[in-house]
């Protein structure tokens, strides 16, 4: 992924551009490249190793409703009825999809005698991670040039990635880098599904409203779950249809309210990088 987009986005790295950026601007950059280039690439991963993906995708819908929080709270936003009711719906659709998990092993004891399991934890963190990643974009990268953005954070995650599986696990970890096998998957993985599916997206946003991308973005719980429905075949439990349900009634009201809002706040201008973090998790 990280080759695919220095080839597409390479020319935005000059020294004219470069020089544009403060100190603060390279720190906002940082934190967000840490936050949703890895810390929360690392815990979806994890996730995904000790849950089902439809419990990954169902509580990585926690994201929406906390940055909207953080949003309402620390930038002051004003947003309507419908939106509100949307998200605190959608959060209890997450609650729901984790309260209602069948019993198993390696559960964490929460505070009230609440239990969640390793994964759906991790998959909780990582989408907070992702909210206020995108409460800091909001703040500091509405200027910041999309190419130098998405090179910067995908290059900082490679590198912790890099540096903690060798701490972790040591260089044969690294043994089968160059095995035929995982290059043909990584190029699939990389370079049409995060690189091609990102390039999709931005065109989207050149010619969209934010209507239209709160509308494109609520797919992907859907998509989602039909995906590892079609490739995994993985049947829905009855948790994940009663929060599913529930988070869909949410995203519903969000649209109405983000239907209802003032052609001024519908297309208002916002930064490339802003809007590219609206959509979550992307695969790195």
């Amino acid at each position: 992924a990280l080759l695919g987009l220095i080839a597409i986005y390479g020319r935005q790295w000059n020294f004219r551009s470069l020089r544009q950026l403060s100190v603060t601007d390279w720190l906002g950059l940082l934190g967000v490249a840490v936050l949703s280039g890895a810390l929360a690439p690392s815990l979806i991963f994890i996730a995904l190793e000790r849950t089902a993906v439809n419990n990954v995708v169902l509580i990585g819908r926690i994201e929406p409703p906390l940055a909207l929080a953080l949003s309402v709270l620390l930038l002051k936003e004003r947003v309507n009825r419908w939106v509100i009711a949307g998200a605190i719906i959608s959060f209890i659709g997450v609650i729901l999809t984790i309260a209602l998990q069948p019993p198993q092993e390696n559960m964490i004891n929460m505070p009230g005698g609440f239990r969640i399991g390793v994964g759906e934890l991790m998959a909780a963190v990582g989408a907070i991670a992702l909210a206020i990643s995108t409460i800091i974009s909001k703040v500091k990268l509405r200027q910041i040039p999309l190419g130098i953005f998405t090179v910067f954070r995908t290059a900082t995650g490679t590198v912790i990635f890099f540096v903690v599986v060798i701490k972790l696990f040591g260089v044969g970890h690294f043994m089968d880098a160059f095995s035929p096998f995982v290059w043909q998957w990584m190029i699939l993985y990389g370079a049409v599904i995060v690189v091609g599916g990102q390039l999709c997206w931005f065109k989207g946003l050149k010619t969209t409203n934010a209507s239209d991308v709160s509308l494109a973005s609520s797919f992907s719980p859907v998509a989602g779950i039909l995906a590892a429905y079609l490739i995994l075949s993985e049947v829905p439990t009855i948790a994940q249809y009663i929060g599913g349900a529930v988070i869909i009634c949410g995203i519903v009201l969000n649209q109405i309210g983000i239907s209802r809002k003032l052609p001024k706040t519908d297309t208002m201008i916002v930064g490339k990088s802003t809007k590219e973090m609206q959509v979550g998790f992307k695969g790195v």
